[in-house]
């Protein structure tokens, strides 16, 4: 694909980042502690991550979206959803919002609405910015979902600056289907995590081929009686589930955010950082501290 411009986005799942940012540290009991007491282990984790990226992308406009609350539409439609996960770490909890207060330091536009989750605020973006080169930076797989020649996905791994890097060549060479079918494949295999059991008895593996055979759900309820009498079993007492779980896998392009490229254009965190960074005791964060551009010293001295 052809771009129009040299304008590079990046878009942030602030909310991956911060836990996998506290979960490296959290067994080691390396929280670190500001002078108000509040743990900072994981925020300083996720400016590490977003800036070791953007040292690759270069992007010239960033935003971090963050998911706004535990309940979101897809509770309401699901009691389920997520249900099961455990309450965040006490530790972890009033992160939350210094991890916002530090992205706004560093001149990162933060962006999220009450009801929809970080996933959908990203999609929202790339839909508004189709032609623009854009990175989604994340932990999530379901964000494969939003590939497409101007979208790239890059799932973090372990350790700082490691990542898989997707386009969406890649995801069909994997996956042996298009990127936008992906959200198909959840709905037959369920999502654990997330708690929604899409078919039960359908994993992965069987979930991507009977999409390669058929494209959609629909497709392969509609082409049922080709398949084996186990599958067949299997989708037609899990159908009302598959129809739910479809609609807790797709990403929402429609979230009613306040956004323009204008207002996530990067140029550099100067003062604020410094004051952020010396109020937090988080001098490991420093070199990250930059008046314009990508610069990898420290030029405000810090030890």
């Amino acid at each position: 694909m052809i771009f129009l411009t040299n304008e590079k986005l990046l878009l942030v799942d602030g909310m991956a980042l911060l836990f996998r940012s506290f979960y490296q540290t959290a067994p080691s009991g390396r929280f670190m502690f500001n002078e108000q007491g509040v743990p900072t282990n994981a925020v300083h984790g996720l400016i590490r991550h977003l800036f070791a990226a953007a040292d690759r992308i270069r992007p010239t406009h960033i935003t971090v979206c963050w998911d706004m609350g535990k309940n979101t539409f897809r509770t309401d439609m699901f009691d389920s959803y997520k249900a099961h996960r455990p309450a965040p770490p006490a530790e972890l909890v009033p992160q939350f919002s210094l991890a916002q207060e530090a992205t706004a330091a560093f001149s990162l536009l933060n962006a999220g609405v009450k009801n929809f989750e970080a996933d959908d605020c990203i999609g929202t973006i790339s839909k508004w910015t189709r032609g623009i080169e854009t990175y989604i930076l994340t932990g999530d797989r379901d964000l494969l979902q939003l590939l497409n020649g101007h979208n790239y996905v890059w799932l973090l791994q372990t350790g700082y600056g490691n990542w898989k890097s997707y386009d969406a060549a890649l995801f069909r060479e994997e996956y042996g289907i298009e990127p936008e079918q992906f959200h198909y494949v959840k709905a037959l295999m369920g999502d654990a995590a997330d708690g929604y059991p899409g078919v039960k008895g359908i994993g992965e593996k069987t979930a991507v081929k009977l999409i390669r055979e058929f494209g959609t759900t629909d497709g392969v309820l509609e082409g049922i009686e080709k398949l084996t009498p186990s599958v067949q079993k299997k989708l037609r007492e899990g159908e009302e589930m598959l129809r739910m779980s479809e609609k807790l896998a797709q990403i929402h392009y429609d979230v009613p955010l306040e956004w323009s490229m204008e207002q996530a254009k990067y140029t550099g965190a100067a003062d604020r950082a410094v004051s952020f960074i010396e109020a937090n005791g988080m001098k490991g964060l420093a070199k990250f501290a930059r008046h314009t551009g990508y610069i990898e010293v420290d030029p405000f001295g810090f030890d």
